[in-house]
């Protein structure tokens, strides 16, 4: 079988450009086969050097060297922009215009928008639906029970709960056993609260 050749260049491989000419550093005479920036204001002209000088250079270069820390920053920030003016979300070009984009005209691959409906379409439920006091919400979710409740229900479903985790039942089963626990005190909770809201209502 025929081996297919690899023709992509290795790491450290001479730039195929590269001028026929030595190394740039003084008093070296090996072939410059590797380029390097002159400064940071000419960044498409090269010194050429060979390889071990052009690591020297490279380990020297500092990019930032001679800016103070608000130029550095504002230098970043253009970058992140492209060199290309920016204003606030909403905000268009010129003094006073607003422009607010419209979601349907939005391209939204990732369905972020779509999320953004659908968080606000189940805030708005949530509000519109009675609140669950803070101290039943584990109690009820041990129990399996949806809020609002009647004291029927939640008897008939602790009745159901109690005969299915019961020792007896899972022949003397102790994960049964601890849950079952679990589910007695949960009813505790949500019968004392169902009663204490009957008498509020009587008195």
């Amino acid at each position: 079988m025929m081996k297919r050749r690899n023709t992509r260049p290795r790491a450290f491989d001479p730039d195929p450009n590269a001028p026929q000419r030595c190394c740039d550093m003084p008093d070296c005479t090996k072939p410059a086969g590797y380029r390097a920036p002159r400064s940071r204001d000419s960044l498409n002209q090269y010194y050429w050097f060979c390889l071990e000088h052009v690591r020297e250079y490279n380990a020297r270069w500092d990019y930032y060297k001679g800016m103070s820390p608000g130029q550095i920053e504002a230098h970043l920030r253009a970058d992140i922009s492209w060199d290309r003016p920016t204003w606030t979300f909403g905000q268009g070009p010129g003094p006073g215009k607003r422009t607010m984009p419209n979601e349907e005209d939005i391209l939204d691959p990732l369905d972020i928008l779509g999320q953004n409906r659908r968080a606000r379409a189940e805030r708005a439920r949530a509000q519109a639906e009675p609140r669950i006091p803070a101290h039943l919400r584990e109690p009820l979710a041990v129990l399996g029970l949806d809020w609002p409740v009647t004291m029927v229900d939640a008897k008939a479903h602790y009745r159901a709960l109690a005969r299915k985790h019961h020792p007896d039942t899972n022949q003397g089963d102790l994960a049964s056993e601890e849950r079952l626990k679990k589910i007695n005190v949960a009813f505790t909770i949500v019968k004392t609260h169902l009663q204490t809201e009957e008498l509020e209502k009587a008195g």
